[in-house]
């Protein structure tokens, strides 16, 4: 079983996500999608790790967070769907990978047990950037 990492809550992770998962879920294209859209932002794992941020998941419904997990448990250093708590999936395929989340999980970062939306962690950067 996973250990919780982080809390998020509701309202800022579904205003602020940036998510193309409202209606069915994160899927592997979604992360794809959100990726690109963010890929020149704080908003991606490349460029966001040197300040701390993980990549991880937020349970909107729960406020739980985690960190983004190998199926094996161990940490991913990108968002992957494979190591998700078994009640955050919502489909797998034949071989057991995760192909869909329930509908409430949202990518983002966790730094120092908080949750950061995509778009958050890309402002806080920018943030950061402008008071150096």
């Amino acid at each position: 079983m996973r250990t919780v990492t982080g809390r998020c809550g509701q309202s800022d992770a579904v205003e602020d996500s940036g998510s193309t998962n409202s209606e069915d879920g994160l899927c592997h294209e979604a992360l794809r999608a959100e990726n690109a859209a963010f890929h020149a932002t704080g908003g991606v794992s490349r460029n966001n790790r040197a300040a701390g941020f993980l990549p991880g998941y937020c349970n909107i419904t729960t406020g739980e967070a985690v960190v983004s997990c190998f199926a094996d448990g161990s940490p991913s250093p990108v968002h992957l769907l494979e190591g998700l708590p078994d009640a955050w999936v919502a489909e797998r395929d034949a071989s057991g990978g995760v192909r869909q989340t329930v509908p409430m999980v949202v990518a983002g970062f966790i730094r120092d047990g908080s949750f950061y939306t995509r778009e958050a962690a890309a402002r806080f950067l920018e943030r950061d950037d402008s008071a150096r």
